[in-house]
């Protein structure tokens, strides 16, 4: 989710479209789950569901350190597409909280300065993991691996970067078997949320996500509108049929989702 002046393009990585359609395999992401149901709170008063990144026990470190070795260990390019999804997605999250606990604490996963590149900013692009004797960072996952293979704009809702801003991060692992019913849901929470999607006067203030990733969204603030049509309510859908000559703002807050 690194994008401030322009996010990286979905740029395909060929290597990793292999994959097994055949393939029964199914990954257990049990230690990942065990972790989001302790320390995922979703009855925080602003909607946002948050992290309790200060109270994660040194077992339950280990537990998530673990689990990110089960993860590196995976041949992917044997299971079938579903399974690679819920696979990617369950370790660009994982790995992210695990990013934060090593520098906690930070004010903002921005402030972790440890990718390659005087002008770095964040972690986004150090190399992080290894897969099938591949180097990996979190901009790979995101921009060479889930946007450009599954083009699934839904993807942008399951990603957490450990920000307010950022879509909630879920209370369980994604899996194939309810991969869509979570990024349906993932969706509908986050345009409905004020930071997904509001209204001052006759502006209509949106997400900085869907001008960072517009190419994700029909490449075009009429794109962005219809794909918001998609999941707004009924309260908000009939807000924004109120607005004429739309004015379109974003925003970002990019403080710990703690």
């Amino acid at each position: 989710m690194a994008a401030v002046h322009g996010a990286p393009a979905a740029d395909l990585w060929p290597r990793w479209l292999k994959h097994n359609p055949d393939s029964l395999i199914i990954i257990d992401h049990v230690h990942w789950d065990l972790i989001l149901q302790r320390y995922v709170t979703t009855t925080h008063s602003s909607g946002i569901n948050r992290f309790q990144y200060s109270s994660v026990s040194e077992e339950d470190r280990k537990i998530l350190r673990g689990y990110l070795r089960e993860m590196q260990a995976v041949e992917v390019s044997s299971l079938n597409l579903s399974e690679q999804k819920a696979f990617w997605i369950n370790l660009y999250n994982g790995l992210t909280v695990n990013v934060v606990l090593e520098h906690y604490r930070v004010k903002s996963i921005r402030d972790i300065d440890i990718s390659p590149g005087i002008f770095s900013n964040g972690p986004w692009d150090a190399k992080l993991l290894t897969i099938e004797g591949q180097d990996l960072s979190l901009n790979d996952i995101e921009h060479r691996i889930l946007r450009p293979i599954w083009r699934d704009n839904r993807v942008h809702y399951a990603l957490n970067c450990a920000s307010i801003g950022c879509p909630n991060i879920q209370p369980k692992a994604y899996t194939s078997q309810d991969l869509e019913q979570m990024l349906e849901k993932a969706a509908h929470e986050f345009i409905n949320h004020p930071r997904g999607v509001s209204f001052a006067g006759r502006r209509l203030m949106v997400s900085s996500i869907y001008f960072w990733f517009k190419a994700d969204f029909g490449n075009s603030e009429k794109g962005i509108i219809r794909h918001l049509r998609k999941y707004l309510s009924p309260e908000n859908a009939e807000k924004l049929n109120t607005l004429q000559n739309i004015n379109i703002a974003h925003q970002y807050d990019w403080s710990l989702n703690e």
